[in-house]
């Protein structure tokens, strides 16, 4: 079986056509710049990789031009598009409507486009790459897989805010949590190295990015997460503000004479450690000041550090207990720096970090000491793998 998975963006494609016979990635590729100056295609066949340069003008002409690259000429890896079996499409926002992957169909689509209102920077895109599969390859399943589904078993307790009842029912408006498919594979991953089944632990998993949440996860399901109605709530991000006394949103509005729109890309855009540091929303420049000692540069990675340790600590209450605590994406994955700030107060759990575990070696990896009473645990995460397991899993094959 071979699944292509697309992850469309608002002026991007993210692409990888994956073998589900051994789970082996046969290609994978980025279109960037779509409708904008400079678009090309960059993607990988084995260990070359290749660059295509031209106007692309929608996400139509973006998927056209993969499908082209995926069965035609020199570096073809298919010998016609019936060799792709589904098409597993990453969805950011399925509201309460979708609880799990769903084969698409004219129902689904009227569903998606139902949560456009509450992602309408995502769910357009996402749906633009939908409806050019469903008419570039008809017969071809396309499947739908949210990012908000592994989220949906929360009790109500924990996804309710402090709003009058009548907004929830008439608008939706509630924590609904994302990076899901991240924070589900991380969690099938983690109890594979560990030897358990995920029913059995007690897991606290950071994503830790440009975007970064950090989710409570306990028999195997989400029982609370950090970012919320969007994914602006929660940790301070690269740019995102993160959790903020809502009343600042007026007080910004008024003292900085913004409209709720520009006050809105502010708190997206210019916010966070970008906002904090003065430097970049890149936390490799933000951490490399630091450490020569920039003080600004300090102070954002500390804030953000200390509430990824304010979540830990209260999911680890909410659950009562964990197993383990486990880091992931780019951040979590690759800055021994920032998982050492995290992990440095831990200690009252019987947490113990091993620094030369931390600093070296093949990923994932446990990186706590043995006689550490809870597991730490580097695990990288893998979207793609996760939905075209997911194609797998619906199609029964």
């Amino acid at each position: 079986m071979k699944a292509l998975v697309l992850n469309c963006g608002s002026s991007s494609i993210k692409y990888q056509l994956l073998d589900m016979e051994n789970e082996s990635v046969v290609t994978k590729g980025l279109v960037e710049r779509i409708g904008l100056n400079g678009s090309r295609l960059k993607y990988q066949v084995g260990d070359a990789q290749y660059v295509v340069e031209q106007d692309i003008a929608g996400h139509s002409a973006g998927i056209a031009l993969v499908l082209d690259i995926l069965c035609k000429g020199p570096h073809k890896v298919i010998k016609s598009l019936n060799e792709i079996d589904v098409v597993g499409h990453r969805v950011t926002h399925g509201g309460e409507l979708f609880k799990e992957t769903v084969k698409v169909d004219a129902e689904v689509i009227e569903g998606i486009k139902k949560c456009i209102s509450i992602a309408p920077l995502h769910n357009p895109a996402n749906l633009a790459g939908i409806e050019t599969c469903m008419k570039l390859i008809p017969k071809t399943p396309q499947i739908a897989v949210f990012d908000t589904a592994f989220h949906q078993q929360m009790p109500q307790k924990a996804f309710m805010y402090g709003l009058p009842y009548d907004l929830y029912k008439k608008y939706g408006i509630r924590r609904y949590g994302f990076h899901g498919t991240s924070h589900r594979y991380v969690t099938e991953r983690t109890a594979e190295l560990m030897g358990k089944k995920a029913e059995d632990l007690k897991l606290v998993i950071c994503h830790l990015g440009n975007g970064a949440s950090v989710t409570a996860v306990k028999n195997g399901h989400s029982v609370d997460t950090s970012m919320g109605f969007t994914p602006l709530d929660g940790l301070i991000m690269g740019t995102r503000c993160g959790e903020i006394d809502p009343a600042l949103v007026g007080f910004i509005m008024e003292h900085e004479d913004m409209t709720v729109k520009q006050v809105m890309r502010y708190l997206n855009g210019q916010s966070g450690v970008l906002g904090l540091s003065g430097i970049s929303s890149d936390f490799r420049d933000v951490e490399d000041e630091a450490i020569k000692g920039d003080e600004r540069a300090e102070m954002a990675i500390d804030a953000f550090a200390y509430q990824v340790e304010k979540f830990i600590g209260s999911y680890v209450m909410i659950m009562d207990g964990i197993d383990a605590l486990v880091f992931t994406a780019g951040v979590g994955e690759n800055s021994p720096y920032v998982r050492n700030k995290v992990c440095a107060n831990l200690s009252h759990w019987g947490t113990k970090l091993d620094k030369e575990r931390n600093e070296h070696g093949d990923k994932p990896r446990k990186i706590s000491t043995d006689d550490s009473k809870v597991a730490i645990y580097i695990v990288p995460t893998n979207e793609e793998l996760m939905i075209a397991r997911e194609c797998k899993r619906l199609l029964g094959k």
